[in-house]
């Protein structure tokens, strides 16, 4: 054994705490910084409606660029962490986050929050969304992967319940360009942690991935540019059912959650006359709910067949945002407290089994996959967000988009219980 190989063997016997463990809190802290504007449509639309008297149509335009962005960037931002590093990326993404949330202050006119909202924070939190817990599971670990990326996952929730009611009382009682400007300082602030505590792959500590033996060369860097990267994932699995399975179903998780839920259930509660501070409060609870549920259904994708754990919570989806009309009234009632909670358990449990069917259907491109994936999942959220908009501004409630998008569930359940599993053979030669 080599002097090197001695001090190093002696520092990993030192070491109580593998680095890996280290990457992922700071990853959950970032994911919780980058969070903050995930809460920030249905909380901010209804004073943005008031202040300038755009209609909720415009105003969800604004919101559905954001989606959009936040889910076609993705792969592209899995690709760029492959080729230059998870930390860099990072370090953009927050300070590209932050701006757009400061400059939002600013606007005057629809164009301008299409700007802020819709470009520079799309781009900011697509660099930023669930494709980075799933580089960061791939490159860190071998076991524990469904745990860690269910903790992950909801480090977005984390940040919707520590955003959320803040920013709700900000806008209700300074305004809600005060509130843009928490979530503003609420990205910047985890610059710092980033730039000192992350870092792009073990070998830059001399380890190697948590579960994984020590003597195991990585991986080299890919050559290739991001873009051709990204896209070349994307020729190699558009090819396979298994992929367009996994893009329609997630593609209706996006509308049924972000896109509907997130975006409009604040100005649908106020439509029944419910307080916004006590509809945001509500939301939040989701969020509290989301970390126990997102959690516990990473320890089960490590232990039960993913595509049983999809249908079941697409499944209960459904039957929620069935009776969420009939649930929705100007006080809070029991009812629509078991809807929060049950909504929440299952608000992204999807992602866990989703990155687990990437990893064994894709093998190493599976990140970049679930990139793909996830674009999908914020299309279509982007499409719900505008339609429930247009919904809202014909019809003057939510009724017919809530009973659609339970239909939809129905859908997804059916699709992901379908997909086939892949063989030994297969899987290497998605490898």
């Amino acid at each position: 054994m080599t002097e090197t190989q001695a001090r190093r063997s002696e520092a990993r016997g030192a070491r109580r705490i593998h680095p890996a463990w280290i990457v992922a809190l700071v990853a959950l802290i970032a994911l919780i910084g980058a969070a903050g504007f995930r809460a920030a449509p249905g909380v901010l639309m209804m004073p943005l409606h008031e202040e300038f008297r755009w209609t909720m149509a415009e105003i969800s335009f604004a919101v559905t660029v954001n989606l959009l962005l936040y889910g076609l960037v993705a792969p592209f931002a899995a690709a760029l962490m492959q080729r230059f590093g998870i930390r860099l990326v990072t370090v953009i993404a927050l300070m590209v986050i932050s701006a757009g949330s400061a400059l939002t202050v600013f606007v005057s006119s629809p164009w301008q929050l299409l700007l802020t909202w819709g470009l520079l924070i799309g781009a900011g939190t697509g660099s930023m969304a669930l494709v980075f817990a799933a580089t960061i599971v791939d490159t860190w670990f071998v076991r524990r992967r469904g745990l860690v990326s269910g903790v992950l996952t909801a480090g977005s929730a984390t940040g919707q319940l520590v955003f959320l009611p803040v920013m709700a009382v900000a806008a209700d009682e300074h305004g809600w360009r005060v509130a843009s400007l928490i979530i503003a300082a609420g990205a910047f602030a985890v610059v710092p942690l980033v730039l000192i505590f992350l870092r792009d792959r073990p070998s830059d500590l001399g380890v190697a991935r948590f579960g994984e033996a020590e003597n195991t060369a990585p991986a080299p860097r890919s050559s290739m540019g991001a873009a051709a990267l990204a896209l070349s994932a994307l020729r190699h699995a558009a090819h396979t059912r298994t992929f367009w399975a996994l893009a329609a179903g997630f593609a209706i998780c996006g509308a049924t959650t972000n896109g509907l839920v997130g975006t409009h259930f604040i100005p649908s509660a106020h439509d029944h006359g419910m307080p916004q501070t006590t509809a945001a409060g509500l939301l939040a609870v989701v969020g509290i709910f989301d970390i126990v549920g997102t959690v516990f259904s990473g320890w089960l994708t490590d232990r039960v067949n993913p595509r049983i754990l999809l249908a079941v919570y697409y499944s209960l989806r459904g039957v929620g945002l069935a009776f969420l009309p009939a649930l929705l009234s100007a006080e809070v009632q029991p009812s629509i407290v078991v809807f929060v909670v049950i909504y929440g358990l299952d608000w992204v449990a999807t992602v866990p089994p989703t990155i687990a069917l990437c990893r064994e259907a894709f093998g190493d491109r599976g990140p970049l996959v679930f990139g793909w994936v996830f674009a999908a999942h914020q299309v279509g959220a982007a499409i719900a967000a505008v339609l429930a908009g247009v919904v809202r501004d014909q019809t003057g409630h939510y009724t017919v988009a809530w009973f659609a998008a339970a239909g939809l569930c129905a859908v997804a359940a059916v699709v992901s219980i379908s997909i086939r599993k892949r063989t030994p053979d297969a899987l290497t030669r998605a490898s």
